[in-house]
Parts: C-alpha cells; structure tokens; sequence
C-alpha cells in the first residue's frame, strides 16, 4: 500500500507520486513516513528530502518549509525545493559566495537582512551538498553502499 507524496513550492509542484516511503528534514531532526503514519504537521528545516519507490530513491534540496502527513498522504509545502538533478551547482556555488561575502562585509543593524542572507547561505550549501552527494551515487539501488577507498597513509 503506498502513500502518495507531493513536494510544492509557491511556484510549482516539484514532485507529486505515489511512493512506498518519505524521509524529510524536520526542523528538530529528521522523520521517515511510511504508509498509515500518524496524521502529523510539522515544520521543516533546510535539507534532502528522500523519496523511495520499488527500491529506487529520489532526492530533493529543500529550504525549509511545512509538511502535513495523512496516513495515505504526505504534503511538502517548501520554501524552495529542487530535484537533484536540476541544481546547477556552479550556480549555488555562486550564490554561496556572494552570501558569504555579504555577511563577511557586515549587515547594518536589520535583522530581516541578516536573516535573508543567511537563509541564502544555506539553501545555497544544501543545493550543493545534495547534488554532490547524490550525483556520485544515483545509481546506487537503496541500501547499497559506495565501495570503500583505501587511505593514503
């Protein structure tokens, strides 16, 4: 029995399946939904959403956001989300820098500023270290893992 699962943003439906299981970051750790979960809302912090069907895993960058879980649904509503596979990492590595640079060089006294810059700053590193990390591995069936390398020591 699966679980259908949608990932929106203001702007689009990034996702939107049937799928056997849900793992999402919680804004106070992460949560894994399966089929019949208990009805739940939570808010959500910035990170890799996974989604499982049939032994393949999709992954996603969100930036925070809310989600609403139903026994047979789960609704991500994102600040900002992306599949692995359209983040343009050069892009995010940009973003990054400028974020960087702005807080190097200090905001004036403004809060909201602040905040702004610093949510930037980790969408921008979450989009890359998802893409990073699961480009390396996208063909990697569920719960295979990378051969191991050998140090240089």
């Amino acid at each position: 029995m699966p679980i259908h699962c949608d990932i929106v943003t203001q702007e689009k439906t990034v996702f939107s399946a049937d799928v056997d299981a849900v793992n999402l970051p919680g804004s106070e750790g992460r949560l894994g939904i399966l089929p019949n979960h208990t009805p739940l809302l939570t808010t959500l912090g910035f990170g890799e959403v996974v989604v499982r069907t049939a032994g393949q895993e999709e992954f996603f960058a969100i930036g925070g956001g809310l989600a609403e879980v139903q026994p047979d649904k789960v609704i991500v509503l994102a600040d900002s989300a992306e599949h692995v596979e359209e983040i343009d990492i050069k892009r995010a590595e940009q973003a990054r820098e400028r974020a960087l640079k702005l807080m190097e060089e200090g905001v004036p006294e403004d809060p909201e500023r602040y905040a702004q810059i610093r949510a930037s700053l980790q969408r921008a590193q979450i989009r890359i270290d998802v893409a990073r990390r699961r480009r390396r591995h996208r063909t990697m069936p569920t719960g295979a893992y990378p051969p191991q390398q050998e140090s240089e020591e």
